[in-house]
């Protein structure tokens, strides 16, 4: 019986060590354009890992390209600019949503139809990359539940 106490004790302090946190993306949907020939914009959850990262791109095999960008406010007035990377704080949470950080996508091809799904590949400055599905909604249409 001497043992067991020693043995509850370990596998407390086991019970408490969870997993490292781990870099992620969840979350992600597509808004097709109001025109046709404008940019769609997609938007998504990054996770931070263990470590702070830095999203460089994020890009889709639909559009011919993609651009980082942020809806600014200047004294009421909004105004949309590009961005070169958004950092990623360590166990932190980095939300792309409409009014906020977002990406354009530009040149979407003609087979990217509300209902469908597309790949988002995010690329980050320590070289991890992460692939999500993006649920494509039209202009008008309401963001998916997740």
């Amino acid at each position: 019986m001497r043992g067991f106490p020693g043995m509850v004790a370990a596998a407390l302090l086991l019970t408490g060590c969870g997993q490292p946190a781990e870099l992620g993306a969840s979350q992600a949907w597509v808004r097709l354009p109001a025109v046709a020939g404008r940019p769609g914009a997609a938007y998504f959850t990054v996770r931070g890992g263990a470590q702070a990262d830095t999203l460089l791109a994020v890009s889709t095999p639909a559009a011919l390209r993609s651009e980082l960008h942020e809806t600014m406010d200047h004294a009421g007035v909004k105004s949309m600019q590009p961005t070169r990377d958004v950092p990623v704080p360590a166990k932190g949470k980095i939300e792309f949503a409409p009014g906020g950080r977002h990406v354009m996508l530009f040149d979407l091809g003609p087979n990217v139809k509300p209902g469908t799904r597309l790949p988002l590949a995010l690329a980050f400055a320590s070289g991890k990359k992460l692939e999500v599905q993006a649920r494509v909604v039209g202009a008008g249409d309401p963001p998916p539940k997740n």
